[in-house]
């Protein structure tokens, strides 16, 4: 995620509508529903990456119960927060990627291994 904001740069934070035909046509999922799970877990990941991210570059402005009474307003902080509410929605992301060929998926079976493709 350390280049996450090279690469988040050129993607359109706006939903756009979608031709559902691409999701299956041009990509390895069989049907809609595959390439739709491929992209909830992708955006699942994105999330959880993200907020990890901003939570640990915002601790290093925590506050301190000593200094509680004190309010500072971090402009470093402001920036940071806003960076993070301009980023696209994950779920935008995990389309685009997807879109753009640029997951991967395969399919495993309850013990975690992989299935022969059939």
């Amino acid at each position: 995620m350390s280049d996450l904001r090279t690469k988040l740069q050129h993607i359109d934070p706006n939903l756009k509508a979608q031709d559902i035909a691409s999701f299956t046509t041009e990509h390895e999922a069989t049907n809609i529903y595959e390439a739709l799970n491929v992209i909830a877990k992708r955006a699942s990941l994105l999330s959880n990456d993200l907020k990890i991210e901003l939570n640990n570059k915002l601790e290093e402005f925590a506050v301190t119960p000593d200094r509680i009474e004190e309010i500072i307003e971090n402009k470093e902080q402001i920036e940071i927060s806003k960076f993070y509410e301009r980023l696209p929605n994950p779920t935008v992301i995990a389309t685009h990627e997807y879109l753009n060929g640029m997951l991967d998926f395969e399919y495993r079976d309850r013990n975690g291994n992989k299935m022969d493709e059939e």
